[in-house]
C-alpha cells in the first residue's frame, strides 16, 4: 500500500512537498467500523478544517461516507499508531500503518485545526468578544424570547397610542363647538387629561424602541459573526468539492489515455481492496444464474495490441464552417464536401425548482403520465434519445467485416453496452412524444446509414425505430418504456427487443435493454444507475452473450457501473470474456484454457479462465468542451435537433416546445408544452368517442395506425413487433407529406 504522505497533493513531510500547513491532505488510513468488520480501509482527504473519507478514490466523485469539522474537535492520540478525533458527539478511531505515518496526521489535522481557528477569529470584526463559531442555543433562545417580548410591549403602546389619539381627537372637535364659556372650562380640563395620557403613552412607545434596539444590536453582531463563518465555511466546501472532482476527472483521464506511463500501479498489499490486485491478473465475479468464472491472463503471451481505441471525429467536433473537405474511406486523394454539424447549443439556463413539489403526490404513478415543466427535461425527444443509441455505429461497421461470429457477437456487446455511456450524467428526462411524431436522421455521407423513428403508441408510450446502413447491416427495435416513481427513485424499465442482421453473413442478433434508475429524488444530488442483465442471442448460430450490469451497492467492493459477460457457442462453450464499465468503456480477452477452481458462495464451483491479454473494443468519446452547460450532451446528441430542411411536418426537430427549450425560452417552452398536451388529449377523446360509436353500430373498431411502420411477426422470435413498412425516404425525395397529420 502507498504511503499517503507519497500520494497527497500536498505532503507535510514528503520531500519537495508544501510544509504543514497545505490545504489539503489525503491518503489511506483504517477506520474502525463495528465488532464484526473490525478496522476497514478507507481513504480520507483534509481540507479546510474537514474531515472527510471515502470508501475509495473513485467514490469522491459522488459519495462521501462521513465529515467531521476540525474547529471544534478534540485530537487524541494512543498507542499502536492510533488516533481518537471527537468533535459533536461523533467519534472516528483511526488507525495508521506506522508510527511515523501516523504521525504525519496529527501534524496535518492539529495544523487544519489550529487554521480553522484561525480563520474564525478573523471573522470576528469587533474584537470585543471571544469567536463565535456558531450560537449558542440557549444564548440564541434568551435572546429570542427578550426580542418577542419587547415586540409585545411595542404592540401594547401601538394600540394605546392609537386610542388615546381618538380619544384626544375626538376632544378637540368637540372644543370647537362649544358655544359658552361655562361648558368650554369642562372641555378644556378633558382635553389636558387625555393628552397627558397620549404623552405618556407616546414615551413609553420611545423607551419601548429603545429597549428592542438595545437587544437587537447587543446580539447582531454575534450573529452577523456566526453567519459570516458559515459562509465561508460553506463557501470552502465548495471549492473542496470542485476542486476534488476536477482533480479526479483529469487523474482519471490521464490513466485512461496513457495507461503505460504507470508501470507501478500494479504494486499493491494484500489486504487491499477490489482494485488493489496484480495488474497482470483479471477477475471476474460470479453471475446469477450462470456459471461462477474467474479468468487469469495468460503471462506467456504477448501483449496484442489494443483495438478499437482510435475513435472516429464527430463532424460536430470540426471547426464552424459550412462545409469541409474529407478524404474517401478507400484512404485515395479523392476530395468529397462534408456538412459540417454544430459543435455547441445555447447554455442551460440556471433555473431552480423543486422536483419533490411536483413529485410528492405522484408515488407509484407512470412517470409518463405525470405533467412536468420543461424544467425536468432536457431538449430532445425520446426519439432522438433512441438515435443516439448509433453514436458508436462504427462498432457495427467493423462487425460487419468479422468472419468469425463469435468476434462478431463481443463487437455487438460493446455496441449494446455503449448505448448507455451517455446517461451517466444525463438525469434530465426526454420529451415524451406525441402520438405520429416522428425523427429521421440521415448520416448516408458521413457514417453510411440513415434512421427514421415514428410513435406508435401514446399510453403505453412506444417508439418504433429502423436503421439501414450502407455498410452492411440493419437495426429495427420497438421500444415501450415503463417508468415509475416509487418516492426516492425514478425506474425506466425499457420493453421490447432490438433487432440487429448482418447482410453478407445473415447472422440475425436480438437482445433487449436494462432497467434506468435515477436516484435522489428527495434529497441529494441526482444520479443514474444502470442494473440488470442482457442476453444477447445469435439466431442462425445459436451464439450467446449475457451480460450483466452489477448495480451500485454501498457495501459492494466491485468497481463502480461495472459490466461482465461472457461469449458462448451453441454448445455453451465459453470463448470470450467482456469487462468494463458503461460508462467509460468495454474489452474482450479471448479464453485459451479453462478448468475448475475452488468452490464460491453457496457451494458453486468457480471455473477458472486462462485468456490472452483484454483487447479494447468500444472507449467512450470525451465529451464536448463545456458540455456541463449543454445538458452534458456527447457530439452526437448537440446535431440531433440541429434544423434540417424538407424533414417531415411531424418531425421533433419542428416541436416548437422542444425548440424554445433549446433556445432557453423555458416560460414560452412550458406554455407551448401545456398546448400541445391539451391538444393531444382533446384527440385521444376525440378516437375514443369514434370507437364507442363503432361498437354501438357492431362495426370492427380500428385503432391508431402508424403512417410508416406496420406490425408483424417476426420469423427468427415469433413475437410481433412494429417493422418499417417502406416509403419515408421516398415521400422526403418528392417532399410529398401529405399522407403526414398536424401534430404540432
Amino acid at each position: 500500500m502507498s504511503e499517503p504522505g507519497k500520494s497527497l497533493l500536498s505532503s507535510p513531510t514528503s520531500s519537495g512537498g508544501q510544509p504543514v500547513g497545505s490545504d489539503t491532505y489525503k491518503g489511506w488510513l483504517y477506520k474502525w467500523t463495528n465488532y464484526l468488520k473490525g478496522y476497514q480501509r478507507r481513504w480520507f482527504v483534509l481540507s479546510n478544517g474537514l474531515l472527510s473519507y471515502y470508501r475509495t478514490q473513485a467514490e469522491m466523485a459522488h459519495t462521501c461516507r462521513g465529515t467531521i469539522s476540525l474547529t471544534t474537535a478534540h485530537i487524541e492520540v494512543g498507542d499502536a499508531c492510533h488516533l481518537v478525533l471527537t468533535s459533536g458527539g461523533r467519534s472516528y478511531h483511526l488507525k495508521a500503518t506506522s508510527d511515523g505515518e501516523s504521525q504525519r496526521w496529527v501534524s496535518a489535522l492539529q495544523q487544519a485545526k489550529a487554521n480553522a481557528s484561525h480563520m474564525m477569529h478573523q471573522s470576528d470584526d469587533s474584537g470585543d468578544e471571544a469567536p463565535v463559531p456558531q450560537p449558542d442555543r440557549a444564548l440564541t433562545q434568551g435572546a429570542l424570547k427578550t426580542l418577542a417580548s419587547k415586540l409585545d410591549d411595542l404592540s401594547t403602546c401601538n394600540e394605546l397610542i392609537g386610542k388615546h389619539g381618538a380619544a384626544l381627537q375626538r376632544s378637540l372637535s368637540e372644543l370647537e363647538d362649544l358655544r359658552t364659556a361655562t361648558d368650554g372650562t369642562d372641555k378644556l380640563k378633558t382635553v389636558n387629561e387625555r393628552a397627558t395620557l397620549f404623552r405618556i403613552t407616546s414615551n413609553a412607545m420611545i423607551n419601548a424602541c429603545r429597549d428592542f434596539l438595545d437587544v437587537a444590536e447587543t446580539h447582531s453582531r454575534r450573529w452577523q459573526r456566526a453567519l459570516q463563518y458559515e459562509r465561508e465555511q460553506r463557501h470552502h466546501l465548495e471549492e473542496t468539492i470542485e476542486q476534488l472532482a476536477k482533480q479526479h476527472n483529469s487523474l482519471e483521464r490521464a490513466w485512461r489515455e496513457a495507461p503505460s506511463t504507470h508501470p507501478d500501479v500494479g504494486e499493491r498489499t494484500q489486504e487491499g481492496d477490489a482494485s488493489d490486485e496484480n495488474e497482470d491478473t483479471e477477475f471476474f465475479d460470479a453471475m446469477e444464474d450462470s456459471p461462477a468464472f474467474i479468468t487469469v491472463t495468460a503471462s506467456d503471451h504477448t501483449q496484442h495490441r489494443r483495438s478499437g481505441s482510435n475513435q472516429s471525429i464527430m463532424s460536430g467536433g470540426l471547426p464552424n464552417s459550412e462545409w469541409s473537405h474529407n478524404e474517401n474511406d478507400s484512404g485515395s486523394n479523392n476530395v468529397q464536401l462534408r456538412r459540417v454539424r454544430r459543435s455547441r447549443i445555447p447554455n442551460k439556463p440556471n433555473y431552480s425548482l423543486n422536483l419533490w413539489s411536483i413529485m410528492k403526490n405522484c408515488i407509484g404513478k407512470e412517470l409518463s403520465k405525470i405533467p412536468m415543466p420543461v424544467n425536468f427535461n432536457e431538449p430532445l425527444s425520446m426519439l432522438q434519445r433512441l438515435t443516439e443509441d448509433l453514436e458508436y455505429s462504427d462498432l457495427l461497421d467493423r462487425a460487419s467485416r468479422c468472419e468469425s461470429s463469435l468476434e462478431q457477437m463481443c463487437l455487438v456487446a460493446a455496441f449494446s453496452v455503449s448505448s448507455y455511456s451517455t446517461t451517466i450524467h444525463r438525469t434530465a428526462k426526454p420529451f415524451n412524444p406525441l402520438l405520429g411524431e416522428t425523427y429521421e436522421l440521415d448520416r448516408l455521407d458521413d457514417f453510411g446509414y440513415r434512421s427514421i423513428c415514428e410513435q406508435v403508441s401514446h399510453h403505453p408510450p412506444a417508439a418504433a425505430h429502423h436503421v439501414t446502413s450502407q455498410r452492411g447491416w440493419t437495426l429495427w427495435q420497438e421500444i415501450t418504456i415503463d417508468s415509475k416513481f416509487r418516492g426516492k427513485y425514478i425506474s425506466v424499465m425499457p420493453l421490447g427487443c432490438i433487432h440487429l442482421q448482418f447482410h453478407s453473413s445473415g447472422n440475425h442478433y436480438v437482445w433487449g435493454k436494462v432497467t434506468s434508475t435515477v436516484h435522489n429524488i428527495i434529497v441529494g444530488k441526482l444520479w443514474i444507475d444502470q442494473s440488470g442483465d442482457i442476453e444477447i442471442v445469435n439466431h442462425r448460430t445459436k451464439d450467446t452473450c449475457h451480460l450483466k450490469f452489477v448495480p451500485y451497492s454501498y457495501f459492494s467492493r466491485d468497481l463502480s457501473r461495472k459490466v461482465t459477460g461472457v461469449v458462448a457457442d451453441s454448445e455453451g462453450t465459453a470463448h470470450h470474456i467482456m469487462s468494463g464499465t458503461w460508462d467509460d468503456k468495454m474489452e474482450s480477452a479471448k479464453i485459451v484454457e479453462s478448468s475448475r477452481g475452488c468452490g464460491g458462495s453457496e457451494g458453486k464451483q468457480k471455473t477458472l479462465y486462462q485468456t490472452l491479454q483484454p483487447k479494447v473494443l468500444w472507449k467512450k468519446y470525451t465529451l464536448p468542451e463545456n458540455s456541463e452547460n449543454m445538458h452534458f450532451f456527447s457530439s452526437l446528441a448537440l446535431t440531433l435537433n440541429e434544423p434540417e430542411e424538407g424533414v417531415a411536418p411531424t418531425d421533433s426537430r419542428l416541436r416548437p416546445d422542444q425548440r424554445l427549450m433549446e433556445a432557453g425560452l423555458w416560460d414560452e417552452a412550458n406554455a407551448h408544452k401545456q398546448r400541445l398536451e391539451e391538444r393531444q388529449r382533446l384527440e385521444r377523446r376525440k378516437r375514443e368517442a369514434q370507437a364507442t360509436q363503432v361498437l354501438e353500430e357492431g362495426q370492427d373498431i380500428e385503432g391508431f395506425q402508424p403512417l410508416w411502420f406496420e406490425r408483424r411477426t417476426d420469423d427468427s422470435t415469433g413475437e410481433s413487433t412494429y417493422v418499417y413498412r417502406g416509403g419515408y425516404w421516398e415521400a422526403k425525395d418528392k417532399q410529398d407529406w401529405s399522407q403526414c397529420p398536424e401534430i404540432f
